[in-house]
């Protein structure tokens, strides 16, 4: 699985989605411009000590990205998608895209991708849900898709022992 974040512009947002991409062996796409520099200690405080275990690529704008991923099957999360996330098939190499904090993915990106555009459902008026939450959502629905091939499905307790059954 691939994230892209197209400009983000929130560094403790982009540090807890390195976190989740670590914890998934998912690749992290950055577009710049970013909002913060990669050394950014609220990155890091967020990505906990998991920062250096990432696989994270940063690209100078959206048709850098394109060229560098030709043949990509990019998924855009927005609030104007007109099919929900969960309604998607996603293959294990695709590319979940979420725009920057602000603004989202511009408007010009996803008229030409209107058959990929997704969305999360909400009640009422809210404008958008938190950018690392959006990215937690559609992203362990495309892991579930794929049956969370090579993630631990079990856990242990670490001083005492479940019963066996």
């Amino acid at each position: 699985m691939n994230i892209v974040l197209l400009e983000p512009e929130m560094p403790a947002n982009t540090g807890n989605i390195g976190r989740t991409c670590v914890a998934t062996n998912t690749k992290l796409h950055l577009i710049e411009p970013l909002g913060f520099k990669l050394n950014d200690k609220l990155i890091k405080r967020a990505g906990l000590d998991y920062w250096d275990k990432l696989d994270v690529t940063v690209y100078s704008d959206y048709q850098d990205f394109l060229d560098r991923n030709p043949g990509a099957r990019i998924y855009m999360a927005t609030t104007k998608g007109l099919h929900v996330y969960s309604d998607v098939e996603y293959d294990p190499d695709c590319f979940l895209m979420f725009g920057k904090e602000s603004a989202g993915i511009p408007e010009e990106i996803l008229l030409g991708n209107q058959d990929r555009c997704i969305r999360i459902p909400m009640w009422g008026d809210i404008r958008s849900l938190n950018l690392s939450n959006s990215v937690s959502i559609v992203l362990y629905e495309a892991l579930r898709q794929n049956g969370f091939e090579h993630m631990t499905m079990q856990g242990e307790l670490h001083q005492l022992h479940w019963k066996e059954s």
